[in-house]
């Protein structure tokens, strides 16, 4: 059996994730749990989501399904934070006998989720239309999650990564997390580029332990389960209640949908799209970075590096009116949030200088006005300026924000490691 669920948290408190933890250590009474547990992020976009858009799959393996069903419903019953607003809970099981007929639907509703946005009334349909169980909450969006968690978990062809966490007694909820920060700093150094977002160094911000109120300590990010695994042995932190690896699509792009034209691209959905820089970046009150890309058929969007990206601007300021370049991100109000970009083409760009002597190669001075230029050393002349080109400061290749500003599903660069042109790993 699969157990999809989704939506149990709220800003104030609660994961979906700890619930995961809890029931693959309970559910263990009634049969055993096959494989990892999955945690999937969906359309980041989303307005109505409580905090990162996930939802979690669980696969059991048990003769006794109807008392699995039950035992579920009662845990999120008495864990989900019901009265938060926002939350709505829902929950998904999926029989064995089951699986074959559901699967490419199932398969199909995870990778829409992912990249459109959803509604309710989608969830219920196809529930009813592959008869399964499920049970909604309140305004039970959760349906819709805990529905598309259950596709992944049936669709094992997915881009993958793993995740660590480590979840706190329930008396620290809500306190100041205790965690040892030279001890995480020293994980990245051995671990990295095998885990990341583990701490951002540039900015100097410890970026695996969050901030909200919620259940977890800290979770540690990488390639598969035994470097996540290892790379939490050394970290040094208050007392964990309990901990659990999640197969995750975390840094994978799977949100990002490739287009040929800036046309295609409409709100709440991400994107690959290239083009050309229309105009020289420019700085807007907040700190915001904004530029206009267009492409061959005289479509236009804005892109922009929001304050909290904070060096990645620095980089995107030294885009120039014709430079030709690929963006990665999300749009919402018909503009382009940058988590990457790539430098196909730089613009040669050009400045008058004075003329150098050919004999010593140090610069001449004007002779006087409409009478060329002269070197004082060795009296050489020359009748004209030059144009010199500058040294634009920035290569071709792919760039990235910085770990503390990088959303769930953005791949990090490292896992571009076999690309064939240059990339700028942020750390």
């Amino acid at each position: 059996m699969i157990i999809g669920i989704d939506d149990t948290d709220s800003r104030e408190g609660m994961c979906t994730t700890y619930l995961g933890a809890i029931l693959i250590e309970e559910l263990t009474v009634y049969g055993s749990i096959r494989g990892y547990p999955i945690l999937v992020r969906l359309n980041p976009t989303i307005p109505y989501k409580t905090r990162g858009n996930a939802a979690i799959a669980i696969q059991i393996d048990t003769k006794y399904p109807d008392k699995v069903i039950e035992y579920v419903i009662s845990k999120i019953e008495s864990l989900a934070e019901m009265q938060s607003e926002k939350t709505n809970p829902g929950v998904v099981f999926v029989h064995d006998r089951e699986y074959n007929k559901s699967k490419s639907a199932l398969k199909d509703f995870f990778y829409d989720t992912v990249h459109n946005v959803m509604a309710i009334e989608n969830a219920k349909n196809l529930i009813s239309k592959l008869g399964l169980i499920a049970k909604g909450y309140k305004k039970e969006r959760g349906l819709i999650g805990a529905l598309a968690a259950t596709g992944a978990m049936l669709d094992s062809e997915w881009d993958s990564t793993y995740e660590y966490l480590t979840y706190r007694k329930k008396e620290k909820w809500g306190l100041s997390r205790v965690v040892d920060e030279n001890s995480i700093y020293k994980s990245d150094l051995d671990f990295y580029p095998d885990t990341w977002d583990t701490v951002d160094w540039e900015n100097y911000v410890i970026v695996c332990v969050p901030k909200s109120p919620d259940p977890v300590l800290y979770g540690i990010r990488g390639k598969d389960d035994h470097t996540v695994k290892s790379a939490t042995e050394d970290i040094k932190s208050e007392t964990v209640e309990r901990s659990a690896v999640y197969k995750t699509n975390q840094g994978t792009d799977m949100h990002l949908i490739n287009v040929s034209s800036i046309k295609e691209v409409t709100d709440m959905q991400s994107y690959i799209v290239q083009g050309t820089v229309k105009n020289h970046p420019y700085t807007i009150e907040g700190g915001h970075t904004i530029f206009t890309l267009g492409d061959n058929s005289g479509n236009t969007i804005d892109c922009a590096a929001y304050e909290p990206t904070k060096n990645f601007r620095y980089l995107v300021r030294k885009l120039k009116t014709g430079d030709n370049i690929t963006v990665y991100g999300s749009v919402k109000n018909q503009t382009l949030n940058i988590e990457k970009f790539k430098i196909n083409r730089l613009v040669p760009i050009y400045e008058t200088r004075n003329p150098t002597c050919p004999i010593c190669n140090k610069r001449m001075k004007s002779a006087g006005k409409n009478q060329g230029f002269k070197c004082r050393k060795c009296k050489t002349k020359a009748g004209s300026s030059v144009l010199v080109e500058i040294d634009r400061e920035i290569e071709t290749g792919l760039y990235e924000v910085p770990p503390s500003a990088r959303r769930h599903l953005a791949k990090p660069l490292v896992r571009f490691m076999s690309s064939n042109y240059n990339i700028f790993p942020s750390r």
